[in-house]
């Protein structure tokens, strides 16, 4: 029988109320909230009916009372509320980038290793029965050789010179935006339904705007990437957060000797599979899917929309679950956010450069995990 786990949130935004519905859709209890400031905790506190306001984000890490911190603040403070919930012994949710540079991520590594505790990064759109049939499909070995993955993370919130958020910020948000903010996605869901990783890369990055709002950005609104995998393959990337008329699309494409696999992010219900005389679409449902795990994520009839809430919910239900010891296929942890972490620094590094850079793995313990995974 399933244990309920007591949830604390630190943060207040919309990444934070995405969280408080997954956590309460898992069948797990939401007790406390903290934020910038009590005022702005007591106003989210109010309108989801969570019983327990903290004055600081410590008190929350500290109380007795939670057993899984999430952490859905800027990213500057993310590395230090980690360390800290795994020093408190908490079960630890936090949203990426896991930290603003690769000193961080390593000494977010360090404390969770040695307080051995659960760890989970929010790349949800793992948790679309899609990419699980994606993946299924791919691993079974049915596109044949993959030689090619391309694709791009389009936004445009920010496509005006006037739009701002503490993102673009250069110490709240870290040395990059648009690729540690989106970019890191896209890795991740390539890496995780092909199971190829990313050896090397070039990058390129760009802002539209020198300055917003008067303030000068030193953070890139544009990157372009070309890699290199392990496998052998060959990819390109382009993500922005100024292309107006596309709201979240992370489309990736993967190319192989007997088919090619799409998916597109804003159109999460169905899979394209390309062939030289005819192309296929397969639509989601239990009645269309093959792969088990598709199945599994797969909670209504072919027609009836599931959409990025529901994939977060499946996200916050699984990790819940392999925090109380049970094995879960696909649930994103240290590893990948150190992985995230190392493709942040080697984008910046090759964009600064100029040159070809490989990506640094993870040591010890983290690094066996990832070759096992």
């Amino acid at each position: 029988m399933q244990t309920k786990l007591r949830a604390g949130i630190i943060g207040t935004g919309f990444i934070a109320t995405v969280h408080i519905r997954a956590i309460r859709n898992s069948g797990h209890e939401l007790v406390a909230i903290a934020g910038s400031s009590a005022e702005s905790a007591t106003v989210v506190a109010q309108k989801f009916n969570i019983p327990k306001v903290f004055s600081t984000w410590q008190e929350l890490v500290l109380s007795p009372d939670v057993d899984v911190v999430h952490i859905c603040t800027p990213n500057e403070l993310h590395a230090e509320i980690c360390i800290a919930a795994a020093k408190a012994n908490k079960q630890i949710v936090c949203e990426k980038p896991i930290s603003v540079n690769g000193q961080e991520a390593n000494a977010i590594e360090a404390a969770v290793l040695n307080s051995g505790v659960g760890f989970a990064v929010p790349f949800a759109y793992r948790f679309y029965p899609i990419v699980r049939e994606m993946r299924a499909r791919l691993l079974n070995g049915e596109a044949g050789s993959v030689h090619q993955m391309h694709g791009n993370y389009l936004q445009d919130w920010l496509a005006d010179s006037t739009s701002d958020n503490w993102r673009v910020d250069s110490v709240a948000g870290g040395k990059s935006r648009a690729f540690a903010d989106v970019g890191t996605h896209w890795c991740d869901l390539m890496e995780f339904v092909t199971g190829d990783r990313i050896a090397r890369l070039t990058a390129n990055t760009s802002k539209a705007y020198q300055e917003r709002n008067g303030v000068k950005v030193q953070t890139e609104d544009i990157a372009n990437i070309i890699f290199e995998t392990v496998g052998g393959a060959t990819g390109a990337l382009t993500v922005s957060q100024v292309s107006l008329g596309r709201k979240n699309q992370l489309l990736i494409e993967v190319d192989g000797s007997k088919a090619s696999y799409t998916f597109n992010q804003e159109s999460p219900d169905t899979l394209l599979i390309g062939g030289r005389e005819s192309n296929q679409i397969i639509m989601r449902g239990n009645d269309t899917l093959t792969s088990a795990d598709g199945k599994r994520l797969s909670l209504l009839p072919s027609g009836h929309p599931q959409g990025y809430q529901d994939a977060f919910n499946a996200f916050i239900s699984d990790a819940y679950d392999e925090f109380q010891g049970k094995m879960v296929v696909g649930v994103p942890g240290l590893r990948d956010g150190l992985r995230s972490a190392f493709l942040i620094e080697a984008v910046l590094l090759s964009a600064e450069s100029k040159t070809w850079v490989n990506v640094r793995e993870a040591s010890g313990q983290s690094q066996t995990k990832m070759l096992a995974s």
